[in-house]
């Protein structure tokens, strides 16, 4: 027999869960609660299965019956609605995952156990800041090329770099989502004609020939400056570290006895360790750091903050004091060594480029190690410290006289 609308508002709870049968495999489930669920039994490739289809009376009489006989109709083709429901609410949780946002932190979630910690940082950084209010809650599937270059003209009114390593970070996620099928081309692709034609710069660094300027500049302020700042700036002209590895320089990275600094793998840029010989002078500039900062962990700690590195803008600041503002840079005392080797000194490029810590470009170069020319580069670490003290010495005698 057929069930009945009134038999099924009638049904009351029992202690155990019972069922009211329709027909074809429609019963009505009635539990100890009081809830009422429409199931479909019905059988494929040999197996029984069961199928909820919804709750009455949301679900009515009539609709359960519309809704079994669809699924019959299924079934007589092979389709398994089991499958079928499970497959739709897969592709539902994917469709709600498919905004830019979610997109950009499943990409970034794939690479940051290989990443660098600070670069896996800085990425995310860089999606939040300039991505993620401007699009990140658009679905993929409606984002335009035109949204993600009126994100990037902006950022290119203050930093036309960034705009551009944001078009490339941009890029690398719409390329996943292509290969997780979410998306079928980058978007990205030809939005740089739309941008600003821009040749990257170089960091400010003086000429060799402005050099004795500098360092009269420098021993005229020796009594203004505060000494650490002093002593920052002279190791910064003898070892032409990049600023950050010189700030965050640690005691137990300096071997007095071998004379060397031995810069760990993570603090370097190109993630490998770092040799760099320790001139006379600048042990000297060492032996009187420690003195100063002996009961600290860097040899240049903060002032207000002493268990933390001193800012990365306090030399900065100083060759500002000093007249070089927006001439010369941290990095420009690299740009500046490596003229002075090559020039001044007759150093040879890859000598020079190992002490700056640069990777070779060609492969087989890089498989040797940055010790290989420690030897020579003790030599030319200490000739590099006298060549700059005769032309200091030279310098402020003429200043004088």
């Amino acid at each position: 027999m057929f069930l009945t609308d009134t038999q099924c508002k009638a049904a009351k709870p029992k202690e155990k869960t019972y069922k009211l049968s329709d027909s074809e495999g429609l019963y009505l489930e009635v539990l100890p609660t009081g809830g009422k669920y429409w199931r479909l039994k019905y059988r494929l490739h040999g197996k029984e299965k069961r199928l909820g289809l919804g709750v009455y009376p949301k679900i009515s009489l009539l609709k359960a019956r519309e809704e079994k006989q669809r699924i019959r109709n299924e079934l007589s083709t092979g389709i398994d609605p089991l499958l079928q429901k499970a497959l739709k609410k897969q592709e539902a949780a994917f469709e709600s995952a498919t905004t830019f946002k979610e997109v950009a932190k499943e990409w970034h979630s794939k690479g940051v156990e290989t990443w660098d910690p600070r670069y896996a940082k800085t990425i995310m950084h860089r999606l939040e800041k300039y991505t993620f209010d401007e699009f990140g809650h658009y679905p993929l599937n409606i984002l335009k090329p035109i949204t993600i270059l009126l994100c990037l003209q902006k950022v290119e009114q203050t930093a036309p770099e960034m705009a551009r390593r944001v078009k490339q970070l941009v890029s690398h996620i719409l390329r996943y989502a292509i290969v997780t099928e979410r998306i079928d081309r980058d978007l990205t692709i030809g939005l740089e004609t739309a941008l600003k034609k821009y040749k990257k710069g170089h960091f400010a660094s003086i000429d060799i020939e402005e050099l004795p300027k500098l360092l009269v500049a420098l021993h005229n302020h020796k009594t203004r400056l505060y000494r650490q700042t002093y002593l920052a700036i002279r190791i910064m002209l003898l070892t032409f570290v990049r600023t950050s590895e010189l700030i965050e320089a640690r005691w137990d990275e300096i071997d007095f006895e071998s004379a060397l600094w031995i810069i760990p793998a993570e603090r370097m840029k190109m993630r490998s360790p770092h040799l760099v010989p320790l001139s006379f002078q600048v042990i000297a500039i060492l032996k009187e750091l420690r003195e100063l900062n002996k009961h600290r962990e860097h040899l240049f700690p903060s002032l207000p903050r002493p268990r933390k590195p001193m800012s990365k803008g306090t030399i900065l600041m100083a060759l500002k004091r000093m007249g070089f503002s927006n001439r010369m840079t941290g990095h420009g005392f690299r740009a500046l060594a490596l003229g002075i080797l090559k020039e001044k000194l007759g150093y040879n490029h890859e000598i020079a480029d190992r002490q700056l810590a640069h990777i070779p470009q060609k492969s087989t170069d890089r498989a040797y190690d940055r010790a290989h020319f420690l030897s020579k580069r003790v030599e030319m670490m200490q000739n590099y410290a006298n060549y700059l003290d005769g032309v200091s010495q030279q310098a402020i005698l003429e200043f004088v006289f």
